[in-house]
């Protein structure tokens, strides 16, 4: 999900007092806090094994879905019925099921509404009165089942438990909503010149997790914590106005019912294509003739197999245009977007499809092949969501806004869709490790057509004085490892999106270097592909296969707040001679330990660069090294280039005295 935060406005002129106000003489460092022997210790077991990988006896349970559903546009409801087949493969007998009911955040008594506060926020409750869903009928095998409804979750009491291994239950609900003009920025509708946009997302009733982590996984949905789903094959019946377009994560199976035979010789051409190709024209968008069926209903018919979710749009305003992704392994899909004619056009939407498609070719590159047959990018009132094969962004987004917006929606393809770690819990194993996949996906595009764009990520020199902006502002610090929903909405993308990718940025440009750090970073998305990984499996797959203890960075860049603060404290020549070699003092101002670059300049021109290991800080904060100059040194740089987010900038470089006092330091 995109994250809209104060990235531009925490560089404006309230930035003086980063390097004043973090001035330090004691360093709050302490080793033993920091090379902890008790973090990350718990043994591995037969279901997680020590090493990060799944262990020999890892489970998973899958739910299937089969769904019909229809839009009703007169009131603006869904009405539908969805076929769950639920296997139990746990070592547990169940004796109850839990499912999500996500739309009864709409209902103004559900938790959601309540911790919604005065004025509203971007989760607000959608404007509308009667939401949640009616529940017509719940069955379980054929019978009339009996369930609680709590909230935003039901649980469902099985007259005959689900056997353990293997044993199925098929759960059939018949379900109605109201759709939400403004769905927790996650779904909703948009008026257009030609009609409106629906965005439609978390509108079935969907199985909750049962896992060897906590069994059930039932926190409610209040809207900043997003989802923890099950996998799952999914064929799903949409049925609308024949004057409609649809589009949706799956790959659409009655082509020749839905599309006119001009539409559907141009959706060839698009598969052949890496240009753009309209499949319905601007100029086609208000023409029946774009249109297979003058009245009455049509029904649209997908499918998705392996996946997390199953999201989808229709409107009667939709401009659709698509090109071919080129992927590994001589593979190919569709790239496509919808949008109305409002936004058309190379300065806006018209660029679309080639964004997804460069995101999409770049990321399966790098990280994992591209998992869906389609990829569809939606024009519409969400600002930025992401569900499997298919995204929802700003319909007024152009230029670097809109390929920012898509990059990331798109990267989430990876994170949490295909890892598929747990949301609700654990916003940064997507929406971080997905911020750090952008750097690398904008770099790439285009030659760095849009490389400057607003990523505090990337900029590791300015995230210290980001977090200065707001700890000047009285924000709190709040660790990464905190519950997404009781994250401060305004610290969100500091502790979901950019400081967890800045840790991963710091991991492959400045700790591991790119080979081994790919090497694990690919191991793990491999490793737990289609399944669900823990921040231990995740921790613990870099360790193994990177071959470095990376605890301390895990414990201080992730489960604490630690900061960063190298200086250089002291500089003396052996003997008084600089041309028998110089003894420089480092020291570790703050908490967290971090290798140590020292770049020396001598008078007589040589320039040096010392790269020292964490292990230096392993007796305390200060390490005193042998350089070996050859002349007088005129300054000594601690992180020359800028890789870390130092907090205070100001002790990172020594002089000799006597410039300092003519005002060189």
């Amino acid at each position: 999900m995109k994250q809209k935060s104060l990235l531009v406005m925490a560089f404006c002129g309230v930035l003086l007092f980063a390097a004043q106000g973090y001035a330090q003489q004691k360093s709050k460092y302490d080793a033993l806090k920091a090379f902890d022997p008790n973090f990350l210790n718990q043994p591995g077991n037969r279901y997680r094994a020590g090493n990060g990988a799944p262990g020999p006896d890892y489970w998973q349970n899958r739910a299937d879905y089969d769904i019909t559903a229809k839009l009703d546009t007169t009131d603006r409801h869904i009405e539908g019925t969805v076929v769950i087949t639920y296997t139990n493969n746990s070592p547990h007998v169940l004796r109850r099921l839990w499912l999500q009911l996500d739309q009864n955040v709409f209902k103004a008594t559900s938790r959601g509404s309540y911790v919604t506060p005065v004025g509203g926020n971007r989760f607000g409750r959608g404007g509308i009165k009667d939401g949640g869903y009616k529940l017509t009928s719940v069955e379980v095998d054929g019978h009339k089942a009996e369930y609680l409804v709590s909230d935003t979750r039901m649980r469902i009491k099985l007259a005959d438990p689900i056997k353990a291994k293997g044993g199925k239950a098929r759960v059939k609900i018949a379900f109605s909503f109201k759709i939400p003009r403004y769905g927790i920025d996650r779904m909703g509708y948009q008026p257009t010149k030609n009609g409106i946009i629906y965005e439609i997302a978390q509108w079935y009733p969907r199985m909750c997790v049962f896992d060897d982590i906590r069994g059930w996984d039932t926190l409610p949905y209040l809207g900043q914590g997003e989802f923890y789903l099950e996998y799952g094959d999914f064929d799903v019946k949409l049925t609308v106005p024949a004057n409609m377009m649809v589009v949706s994560s799956g790959a659409l199976q009655n082509e020749r019912d839905v599309y006119t035979k001009e539409e559907m010789k141009r959706l060839d051409q698009a598969r052949n294509s890496d240009k753009t190709v309209y499949i319905r024209k601007p100029s086609e968008v208000t023409s029946p003739d774009s249109r297979p069926k003058q009245s009455g209903d049509l029904t649209w018919h997908f499918k998705l197999h392996n996946t997390r979710d199953f999201s989808w749009a229709a409107s009667r305003a939709f401009v659709i245009d698509a090109a071919r992704m080129n992927l590994p392994d001589n593979k190919h899909a569709l790239a496509m977007s919808a949008y109305p004619v409002e936004v058309a056009g190379d300065s806006a939407w018209g660029r679309s499809t080639q964004y997804v498609k460069r995101t999409l070719e770049i990321d399966s590159k790098l990280w994992y092949p591209y998992a869906y047959p389609t990829a569809v990018n939606v024009a519409g009132n969400v600002a930025g969501m992401e569900y499997p094969g298919i995204v929802f962004c700003g319909w007024k987004d152009t230029g670097a806004q809109l390929w920012d917006v898509t990059t990331h929606e798109f990267g989430h393809n990876w994170f949490p869709m295909t890892v598929g770690s747990n949301e609700r819990r654990y916003a940064w194993m997507d929406e971080g490790f997905n911020t750090f996949i952008d750097i690398y996906s904008t770099r790439d595009f285009k030659n760095d057509e849009y490389g400057d764009y607003d990523n505090i990520s990337d900029q590791p020199a300015n995230f210290a004085r980001y977090l200065m902006y707001f700890k000047f502002h009285g924000i709190k610090e709040q660790p990464i490892m905190t519950y997404p929903d009781v994250i401060n909405p305004d610290y969100l993308g500091i502790a979901a999106y950019e400081k967890p990718a800045l840790g991963l940025y710091m991991l492959r440009e400045y700790v591991l270097g790119h080979k081994r750090f790919d090497d694990a970073f690919r191991a793990y998305i491999r490793r737990w592909a289609y399944k669900h990984p823990t921040p231990t499996d995740f921790f613990r797959t870099m360790n193994s296969v990177a071959g470095e203890d990376l605890d301390y960075f895990w414990k201080g860049w992730f489960e604490k707040d630690w900061h960063i603060d190298q200086a250089v404290t002291d500089v003396h020549y052996v003997n008084q001679d600089p041309t028998q070699g110089s003894y420089i003092t480092v020291k570790n101002m703050d908490r967290l330990p971090m290798p140590c670059t020292v770049k020396v300049y001598e008078s007589n021109g040589k320039v040096g660069v010392v790269k020292l290991p964490v292990e230096i800080w392993h007796d305390g904060p200060k390490w005193t090294f042998e350089y070996h100059s050859t002349s007088k040194i005129d300054s000594v740089v601690v992180d020359p280039n800028n890789m870390l987010p130092d907090m205070n900038p100001d002790n990172n470089k020594w002089v000799p005295i006597d410039e300092r006092s003519n005002g060189f330091h």
